[in-house]
């Protein structure tokens, strides 16, 4: 009892100093108590690291060279010629105010007028000269009758289509500047130099928003994604969507290092895939487009397809490398020169051919009328063959049609023991034709099928069943593990390995 006596007042005098604390803080912070004067409360405020990175420095000094490119496509009205119109206006005066405010078709039973319209489309671009070219993409001024520039500041400009290369989707347009005024611009990096996971920045007018800035890292190198043979395009993660295209992709040294040209999506909007044109392809394609309105490529004249490691073991390469040529009906710089349906092109002047697309891009790299040396592979041996390259830019680039080649009924069809495939002789002499083929077979996996007409194994034409089996058993006796057969269907020609069967 004693010590609870004693512990009393304590508690007592404990809540009354809380109390008092209390009323204080409620004059400091809610108003005046007497002569107290008002106290207002401090603001928040964090103590934390000051900030050492951001690309607000890089966006500043570069936003003013990236713009807003509008282009405008005439289209071409079309009306159903027995289509008529009501005239809803009947009977009023030809300058009656409401005639003004509507587009009247005409009288019942006329035609209307119909007058052309306008289709705008919209990208991006950015300056890489103080007196006013720019480079966006082909695919943003494809069709275009008139071209304008948005700048940074909102200014427009008319500018001029200079040149453009269906090829790499690039293209070069000239803006005159105003009062002698010079353009903020800027300049092409070593792409060479960029490492999957660093840092880039892409500035554009996705959805025509205007000056938009994003950023992420580089994802991939190299990538190909079907949009030609000249495909080698940096992957990035940045946001980018539609109207970014031909806006740059920028280092963190200001410099461009990719042309944002494509997106992966199913959506038609950004899933952190997109692809941007390596500085180093459109640095020479700009220059030449500047020089001489068009690009000029080396043309080989060939058609060509990977060398797969069992085509490598049909035709007796040690390793899986070089590109497998067929070659097209007409005459090319290949053909006059001896190249063969069938050889392996492994090199170019000595460079080594590693598969189609470094040959293209080898090929394109000299000027035409250039003699190149190229090495084949032909009967188990290396070969040089000297080659004067055609124009690759004076040939139709129209899309070939590929017609489907009838086979006619079978005759006397044979099936090919272990192969999974029946064939018959072709209408024209001129091969065998595929009639079947074993869903379960090699062949059905590797693409085979019925209608393609095999010209040739190893390398040796076939007219026959006979010849077939005579050139597959030729393989088996010279211990190669795979046969190599050159099919045909319409105007395609491909190769496809298959491993010789036992027996």
């Amino acid at each position: 009892m004693t010590n609870v006596t004693r512990h009393k007042p304590r508690r007592n005098r404990l809540f009354a100093s809380v109390l008092a604390a209390g009323v204080a803080g409620l004059a400091l912070s809610g108003g005046m108590i007497g002569d107290a004067q008002p106290v207002l409360a401090d603001p928040v405020h964090v103590d934390a690291p000051q900030q050492t990175f951001g690309f607000a420095d890089v966006v500043q000094k570069v936003s003013p060279a990236v713009v807003s490119v509008r282009v405008t496509e005439d289209v071409k009205a079309t009306a159903d010629d027995s289509q008529t119109f009501d005239d809803p206006f009947q009977g009023l005066p030809e300058d009656h105010p409401l005639r003004r405010f509507f587009d009247i078709p005409g009288q019942k039973g006329v035609k209307p007028h119909l007058a052309p319209r306008h289709a705008m489309a919209q990208g991006s671009g950015f300056f890489i000269s103080a007196d006013g070219y720019l480079v966006t993409n082909n695919h943003v001024v494809d069709g275009g009758s008139k071209y304008t520039v948005v700048m940074d500041d909102g200014t427009e400009y008319d500018a001029k289509l200079v040149g453009t290369d269906k090829r790499t989707d690039l293209a070069l347009l000239k803006v005159t500047p105003k009062d002698g005024k010079t353009f903020t611009y800027v300049e092409f990096g070593d792409d060479s130099k960029v490492r999957v996971g660093d840092w880039v920045v892409a500035v554009g007018n996705p959805f025509g928003l205007g000056g938009s800035v994003t950023a992420g890292i580089v994802s991939a190198r190299g990538r190909d994604i079907g949009a030609g043979p000249y495909d080698d395009f940096l992957q990035i993660d940045a946001a980018v969507n539609r109207g970014n295209s031909g806006g740059p992709a920028f280092n963190l040294n200001g410099q461009v290092i990719g042309i944002n040209t494509a997106i992966f999506s199913p959506s038609g909007g950004n899933v952190g895939i997109a692809f941007a044109i390596p500085a180093s392809v459109a640095k020479d394609v700009i220059q030449s487009l500047k020089q001489n309105g068009s690009v000029e490529r080396g043309w080989l004249g060939v058609q060509i397809a990977p060398v797969t490691s069992d085509i490598a073991e049909a035709v007796g390469l040690s390793e899986a490398k070089g590109a497998i040529v067929t070659l097209p009906d007409n005459e090319t710089p290949a053909s006059k020169a001896g190249i063969e349906t069938g050889d392996v092109i492994t090199a170019v002047n000595g460079d080594t051919v590693a598969d189609p697309r470094e040959l293209a891009r080898k090929v394109a790299d000299y000027r035409p009328g250039t003699t190149v040396d190229v090495t084949v592979w032909r009967n188990n041996q290396a070969k040089q063959i000297k080659v004067t390259l055609g124009n690759l830019s004076k040939l139709d680039e129209a899309a070939s049609v590929t017609s489907d080649k009838g086979t006619g009924a079978p005759v006397s069809p044979s099936s090919l023991s272990g192969y999974g495939i029946t064939v018959t002789p072709s209408d024209d002499g001129a091969g065998v034709v595929i009639t079947d083929v074993d869903p379960d077979s090699a062949a059905a996996d590797k693409g085979m099928r019925p209608g393609d007409t095999i010209v040739a194994v190893n390398g040796k034409s076939v007219a026959s069943q006979d010849d077939v089996r005579q050139a597959l058993n030729a393989a088996s006796k010279a211990g190669r593990k795979a046969a190599l057969f050159q099919l045909k269907n319409g105007d395609q020609n491909r190769f496809v390995a298959l491993p010789v069967a036992k027996g």
